[in-house]
Order: C-alpha cells, then sequence, then structure tokens
C-alpha cells in the first residue's frame, strides 16, 4: 500500500520551498480560554504564521481541547495541527496531527505504545498523520520531564544527528528539535546544521527558547525549515507584530 502525502503536509512543504522557511503558532489549550486562543491564532494569523498547532501540556485534552480548536475555527483558515502529548491529545475537529515518536523517552509509551492507541483514533476522526520524530535537546523543560527523555547534550550535535537519521531511515518526513518550553535559548545553530546536513530533503522544525526575530534567523540559515514559538507568544503583549517579526526574519 502506498501513502500519500495529505494536504496539510504539502502546504507546509510549498510553503518552506517557496518562503524559504515556514513558521507554526503553537497554542496550548491550558494556558487560556478557548475564546482567547482564537484570538491568539487570528493575531498569529494577521502576523503570517503558515499553520496553528494545538496541544503541548497533559491539560491540553477532552472538552477543553475540543472547543478551543471550534474557537480557532471561527478566527482562522489555516490548517489546525494537533501536537498531542499522549492519545488524550486527539480530537475530531482539527485537520491534521503531528504523529510523533519521542525517540530519546526511557519510556516505551512515548515512542510507541500512545501512538498504538491513538492510530485508529486517528483513522476514525479522518485527520491526516503527518508523520515526525520528536527530539529534546537539553534543557528539556517540562516535555523533556514528563517524556523523560535522554536530553542530548548541546554540546553534542552528533548525537542528535544519528536520532536524526535514524529517524529518516524508519520514514518519517518531519523532524523536530526541542530545548523545550521556556528554554533560556534555542537549540545550537551548529546542533541544526549537522541535523540538516544528515536530513537532506526531511524537513526539521525547531523550537523552544526562540524569542525574537534574530534568533529565528539564525536557525533557518542553519538549516531549520520550519520554526515554532508557543511561550514567546503568549508572552508577548502584541501577537501580531511579534509573529510578524519573526516570519519576516525568517523567509527569503
Amino acid at each position: 500500500m502506498r501513502f500519500e502525502i495529505g494536504r496539510v503536509e504539502q502546504r507546509l512543504a510549498r510553503a518552506v520551498q517557496e518562503q524559504g522557511a515556514a513558521h507554526l503558532t503553537l497554542i496550548d489549550p491550558d494556558s487560556q480560554s478557548p475564546a482567547e486562543a482564537a484570538l491568539m491564532a487570528e493575531a498569529a494569523t494577521n502576523g503570517g504564521t503558515d499553520a496553528i498547532m494545538v496541544g503541548g501540556s497533559v491539560g491540553a485534552a477532552g472538552v477543553l481541547l475540543h472547543e478551543t480548536v471550534q474557537q480557532i475555527k471561527k478566527k482562522t483558515d489555516l490548517p489546525i495541527i494537533l501536537f498531542p502529548g499522549n492519545v488524550a491529545g486527539l480530537c475530531e475537529n482539527a485537520d491534521a496531527v503531528f504523529f510523533m515518536s519521542l525517540l530519546n523517552s526511557r519510556i516505551t509509551a512515548y515512542i510507541v505504545e500512545n501512538q498504538v492507541l491513538g492510530a485508529p483514533l486517528v483513522l476514525r476522526y479522518g485527520l491526516e498523520a503527518i508523520p515526525m520524530a520528536y527530539i529534546i535537546v537539553e534543557p528539556g523543560g517540562t516535555v523533556g520531564f514528563v517524556g523523560d527523555a535522554r536530553l542530548i547534550p548541546r554540546k553534542k550535535p552528533e548525537l542528535a544527528a544519528a536520532y536524526a537519521l535514524a529517524a529518516k531511515y524508519m520514514g518519517m518526513r518531519l523532524v523536530y528539535l526541542e530545548a523545550g518550553s521556556g528554554a533560556n535559548s534555542p537549540v545550537p545553530s551548529e546542533m541544526v546544521a549537522v541535523v540538516k546536513r544528515a536530513l537532506g530533503d526531511v524537513l526539521l522544525v525547531v523550537g523552544g527558547g526562540i524569542r525574537s526575530g534574530a534568533a529565528a534567523a539564525e536557525l533557518v540559515k542553519a538549516g531549520a525549515d520550519l520554526i515554532v514559538t508557543g511561550t514567546a507568544v503568549e508572552r508577548t503583549g502584541d501577537v501580531t507584530s511579534f509573529v510578524s517579526e519573526l516570519t519576516l526574519s525568517i523567509r527569503r
């Protein structure tokens, strides 16, 4: 059986090809009300973001998740991609899901067991599954703790490249390097460069600790294809201006 690349994934790849890089806004349903999340998504859309990710925390589930996606859809036509922490982070009214495996977790639940439980729901809900490897880099933050990850040392880019190469050989079409929500600094650009050389055409996503257009531009120059910002978007007083700064800085 041959699996075709879905509409949302094609849209992301096209944005990278045409713009040089793409930006994703991550919204955690547990951080604000669904109505406030929708306004944030609308502002990010006006700032030029390419898609909205929804998820992230252990509280991003159930009715809250469903209502957040529902309200966001009223404010933007951009694709809404679920970013689940576990099987509870799925809902039927999103457009797609990053079907992730936390490759450097010590717990098999985050490598494959949640994926096994979630796969039938993804099929039933009609979600577009986008296969992605998730790799946590120091300091890792909450996701590193909850996912019990063997954090990739910041000065060991070859380890990150080995994980990324394994993901490529397993057929994953995206690799996400994550420094952790609210990290003091992003994934090192040297690590991004080494990983991208190993990945070739596989899309490289980088997130965590990105607080400025200059930081985003440095990561894109090193090889990042998609930049994710979440905490910084939540904390800014002007979402549209902040996202606009990011998107303008990373595009050709």
